[in-house]
């Protein structure tokens, strides 16, 4: 119990610096994924419609997402020089595969009579896109960026190796320090706040999906559950006729 007071003791001394590299995490978080977002989207609409990038895109994503992040840095250090410039461009790089798969995923997955009902009414491709196609991909596409969001939090913890600034900050001082007061001061916020940009992501996934969508998942299992309640109805009527006919074949 001493060691839980004097680490709060101690959250309470450094409570204005480790307010300070919060927020300079969560911004260089937000500014990352918003980046992500702008160029992952159109790239995610590019892959479905012109199906010659197809590969070269997602084949460029997937092999960012293979490279340690730590090789990654010392890849964009000689580029971008030290502090925030090659984090901001390690977490974009990260972040993208998920959003165009998801993106792309999501424009796939739509249903082809929807879109023959779009083109019947005399809607142009431009207007399929905007006013059908993104609306009805954007639970799938809010789950790509869920993933991502997570993963910067994460990401940008280590970049602060080479002098980005936030959370990791007060780790990588706390490691060379044999501080683990100052580790667990970064460590806790830097969870805390992945879990936090998880549970909004969710709740906004959540409001992006159609009502519809969400009454029809509802029907659906409904529907499942009579079915088989009616098959386990069937199998207990089934069970009872052979337990009757074997008794009164022993009756005979």
């Amino acid at each position: 119990m001493t060691i839980v007071f004097e680490f709060l003791n101690y959250i309470l001394e450094q409570r204005n610096e480790i307010l300070t590299l919060l927020i300079q995490h969560i911004r260089l978080t937000v500014f990352s994924v918003l980046l992500a977002i702008v160029l992952g989207v159109p790239l995610g609409i590019l892959v479905k419609y012109v199906q010659k990038l197809n590969k070269p895109i997602l084949g460029f994503a997937n092999i960012v997402q293979a490279i340690p992040s730590m090789a990654l840095l010392g890849i964009a250090i000689p580029l971008l020089g030290i502090g925030s410039a090659p984090a901001i461009a390690m977490v974009i790089l990260y972040s993208l595969l998920p959003i165009i798969k998801n993106t792309y995923t999501g424009l796939s997955n739509i249903s082809p009579q929807i879109m023959e009902a779009a083109k019947g009414i005399g809607l142009t491709k431009m207007q399929r896109l905007f006013k059908i196609q993104i609306p009805l991909s954007l639970p799938v596409i809010m789950a790509g960026i869920r993933v991502s969001a997570v993963t910067a939090v994460g990401l940008m913890t280590i970049a602060a190796y080479i002098g980005a600034g936030g959370l990791g900050y007060l780790v990588f001082s706390g490691i060379r320090t044999i501080n683990n007061f100052q580790i667990l001061a970064g460590a806790i916020p830097a969870c805390l706040l992945a879990l936090f940009v998880d549970y909004v992501f969710s709740i906004i996934e959540r409001l992006v999906t159609p009502i519809s969508l969400q009454t029809n998942a509802l029907i659906n299992i409904k529907e499942i559950y009579l079915q088989r309640k009616k098959e386990k109805k069937i199998n207990i009527c089934f069970h009872f006729y052979n337990n009757i006919n074997c008794l009164i074949t022993n009756n005979k």
